[in-house]
C-alpha cells in the first residue's frame, strides 16, 4: 500500500494543493473537496494541530520595556519642532510579550513551512489589507479547543457526487 495518494498530479503540484486546503482548512474551519484530497488533507492537518496542542503553553512571559509615540486627545501623535524639523514626541512604556521556549520555536517553524501566508481584505477599502498569523491562530484558539481531546480533531462528512465526473464531495470540518 502506498504512503500517501498521488491525486493524478507531480509532486510539486500536489504539495502545493495540499498546502494551500489546509491552509484554507484552518483559516476558515471547513472546505468542500473530494474525498480523496480530504482524506490527504486530514493527515497533515491533524499534525499540525496536534502539534499546536502539544506547545500551547510552552512559552514564558517576559516585560520589556517600549517606546510609544505620545498621542493627543484626537489619538493623533503629538510631534514637536526641533531645530526646523518635526520629531515625534515617545513615552516609555513596560509590555508583557510572549516569548518562545526553543520546542515551541520550532514548531512554530515547522508550521510555517506548511501553511501559506493569509491576507485579509477590507470590503469597504479593497486597498486595506492585514495579514492574518494562522500560527498564532493555531496557538492561541484553535489547541485551547482541542486541549482535552487525543486526535480526531477533524470530521469528513460526505455530501454527495459531484455532477460532471460524479467524484465523491465532502465537507471537511474541524469538530
Amino acid at each position: 500500500m502506498a504512503k500517501y495518494r498521488k491525486l493524478g498530479r507531480p509532486s510539486d503540484q500536489r504539495k502545493a494543493l495540499i498546502r494551500n486546503q489546509i491552509t484554507a482548512l484552518l483559516y476558515n474551519g471547513r472546505i468542500i473537496t473530494t474525498e480523496a484530497k480530504a482524506k490527504e488533507v486530514r493527515r497533515d492537518a491533524e499534525k499540525l494541530i496536534a502539534l499546536a496542542v502539544r506547545e500551547a503553553d510552552n512559552y514564558e512571559e517576559v516585560t520589556v520595556k517600549a517606546k510609544v509615540p505620545r498621542k493627543n486627545a484626537d489619538g493623533q501623535k503629538m510631534h514637536e519642532i526641533v531645530d526646523g524639523k518635526k520629531k515625534t514626541l515617545y513615552d516609555e512604556v513596560d509590555k508583557t510579550i510572549k516569548k518562545d521556549l526553543p520546542s515551541r520555536l520550532h514548531a512554530r517553524r515547522q508550521m510555517l513551512k506548511v501553511l501559506y501566508p493569509v491576507t485579509e481584505v477590507n470590503e469597504k477599502k479593497k486597498k486595506d489589507r492585514t495579514d492574518v498569523d494562522l500560527v498564532d491562530k493555531l496557538f492561541t484558539e484553535i489547541a485551547p479547543k482541542y486541549k482535552t481531546r487525543n486526535g480526531g480533531y477533524t470530521r469528513i462528512v460526505k455530501i454527495g457526487p459531484r455532477k460532471g465526473d460524479a467524484a465523491m464531495m465532502v465537507v471537511l470540518e474541524l469538530v
